[in-house]
């Protein structure tokens, strides 16, 4: 079981990089009702300008830097997925 404190270095964390990316928080957390596949207890959806711009948040050093507290804390999925 994770501790609090890992997940919540995750949270801030990742929060900070995903605003410096200009990522939106569009659902954080919320009520999900899981009708197929895996359900998990947390999910979050962030909208970005472009799959680019949610590449490079990704892939920037300070999100890898906040993955390895997720990584201690939760089993992950993760997409990107281009709107229309």
């Amino acid at each position: 079981m994770p501790s609090p404190f890992t997940r919540r270095r995750f949270l801030q964390s990742s929060t900070a990089a995903i605003a410096a990316h200009g990522g939106e928080f569009l659902a954080r957390a919320t009520r999900t009702v899981w009708l197929e596949g895996k359900e998990r207890e947390r999910n979050v959806i962030v909208r970005f300008d472009s799959i680019e711009d949610a590449e490079r948040c990704y892939y920037s050093a300070a999100y890898q830097e906040a993955l390895q507290f997720a990584k201690a804390s939760a089993e992950r999925d993760l997409c990107i997925i281009e709107g229309n």
